[in-house]
């Protein structure tokens, strides 16, 4: 196993301190992260949860540890409010759509993931869809009321939280089953019990719905992620993930939910991780008032889906994240900058293309440990090189520090390195960073704002002409051509092989 010189230190919710990372089996770390409710297109907020995991599964991969990751999609159950009141986000899609939920889940869900192979997010090993999952969910309930954890309203089979030592300790709640819900649902013995099965009402036509010991109806949130947790990772695996919302309710149930179930006080997990959020003070992520609130809205701007992966990996996951468009164009040029030093590496080393190959294939897996990979790239490397590899990994094996990380690749690319050290160095940082170093170029990194006047073949006319007309000494030709290009977007560079590139619009 190859773990570096330093331990896996990480931030566990349950305890609010730093431990070191044990894992349960050290031959199979298992990972379980909260996914998404496939109700709308993933908010960019929603997306730096993902890039956190994927950091965090690919450091546990980079330091010799095989995963199982799970992630779930939420196709069912999910309230408008996270207090067991309003309706399903599904079934409200759905009618707005004009079309059956399955539909809107199925649309949604391909959307998802292609933002994540877009954000350099690599596959689960599993992929756990809510709907696949039915009869699980009414078992494990079955389960929690044999067990006197619940109790039955008209509306369905409630959790009785007094039935759990130290109910929301994880969101730091110490004052009972009274704190932090809204009694919305009569009947409730205590605010903070939740729906287990929702009972459709009476008269009431549910697109999904389904029979269960306590009527028609369908599962709560909370109630999957314990039960798929369970089956796929055991009673106790060694990682939750999730976003900081999470933590105060939902994580509180899907723990309260365990402990019943088991009849002990574990909780799941051994760790909880939670990611911050990322904090919009400009508002220009509003939907309202046209914002880039998703990556493909980022995107139709001509803005790289890496660059915020970039953006995501600048901050600690725990510290909240501003969005700008300034700190968007700053992660652009960070990540252009990064991709001219490879490239320029790539054509100077006299490393064998094969050299780097380990890192272009290490995404040919469900979470394997990296071991063989890194050997490969790090063997016989200098002194001064494996210095470099040292402050990597300890940056990264202190909580996931990537934004102490990130220097330390900066410092290797201006550092007097071999081109071929330097090469092989990027390959072994990237399989922790995941931002497709060796495989970008310049050119893949322009790309065309929706919306533009001329397509690239366009550009390329107009660029011609002006060179033309510049050699001819028509001035005024040249310069119409130059304007024309600056008004639709094109950053012309003189001199630079490249020629032009399109200019992302981060700029009202």
């Amino acid at each position: 196993m190859t773990q570096g010189r330093a331990p896996l230190t990480l931030f566990n919710s349950l305890s609010r301190a730093i431990e070191t990372f044990r894992p349960i089996d050290p031959k199979m770390v298992r990972l379980y992260s909260c996914g998404p409710t496939v109700y709308s297109t993933a908010h960019l907020g929603n997306l730096r949860a993902y890039v956190f995991t994927d950091t965090l599964r690919r450091v546990l991969n980079w330091k010799g540890y095989a995963t199982t990751h799970v992630i779930n999609i939420t196709d069912v159950g999910h309230l408008t409010s996270d207090a067991d009141a309003g309706d399903d986000k599904m079934e409200v899609a759905a009618q707005k759509a004009g079309t059956t939920i399955w539909d809107v889940a199925a649309r949604y869900t391909r959307l998802f993931k292609d933002d994540l192979k877009a954000l350099g997010i690599l596959d689960p090993a599993i992929w756990s869809v809510a709907t696949d999952h039915i009869q699980d969910m009414i078992a494990f309930a079955q389960s929690l009321e044999d067990r006197g954890a619940t109790y039955q309203l008209d509306g369905g089979l409630y959790f009785d939280v007094t039935k759990v030592p130290d109910y929301g300790r994880l969101a730091g709640q110490q004052a009972g089953p009274e704190v932090g819900r809204i009694d919305a649902v009569e009947g409730k013995r205590h605010a903070a019990d939740f729906a287990i099965w929702r009972k459709s009402a009476s008269g009431e036509s549910r697109q999904m719905e389904w029979l269960s010991p306590w009527g028609t109806g369908a599962p709560g949130w909370h109630l999957e992620c314990s039960v798929m947790s369970l089956k796929y990772l055991g009673e106790q695996f060694d990682i939750h993930t999730g976003g900081i919302d999470h933590r105060e309710i939902h994580h509180c149930n899907e723990i309260a939910q365990n402990q019943a179930y088991n009849d002990s006080a574990k909780t799941g997990a051994n760790i909880w991780m939670h990611n911050n959020f990322l904090v919009d003070r400009t508002g220009k992520m509003s939907k309202s008032k046209g914002g880039v609130a998703t990556l493909g809205a980022l995107t139709a701007r001509g803005v790289h889906p890496l660059a915020y992966r970039l953006l995501c990996l600048g901050a600690h996951y725990r510290s909240e994240l501003e969005f700008s468009f300034e700190a968007v164009a700053a992660a652009l040029t960070r990540l252009k900058r990064l991709i001219i030093a490879v490239s320029a590496l790539k054509a100077e080393a006299t490393l064998d293309e094969a050299a780097c190959r380990p890192s272009r294939e290490a995404s040919f897996g469900k979470g394997a440990a990296l071991d063989w990979q890194r050997r490969s790239l790090e063997v016989g490397l200098s002194e001064q090189a494996q210095g470099f590899v040292t402050r990597f990994d300890e940056a990264l094996a202190a909580d996931l520090m990537t934004p102490q990380a990130l220097p330390v690749l900066d410092a290797v690319l201006t550092s007097p390195l071999a081109a071929s050290e330097k090469l092989r160095l990027v390959a072994t940082f990237d399989l922790a960073l995941g931002l497709g170093l060796l495989d970008l170029d310049r050119r893949s990194l322009s790309i065309r704002p929706e919306g533009v006047l001329f397509t690239d073949e366009e550009v390329e006319v107009l660029l011609d002409r002006r060179q033309q007309a510049r050699a001819a000494k028509d001035f005024a030709s040249a310069d119409a051509a130059r304007d024309a290009l600056k008004q639709a977007g094109v950053e012309i560079m003189d001199g630079d092989p490249l020629r032009w590139e399109w200019r992302a619009q981060l700029v009202e």
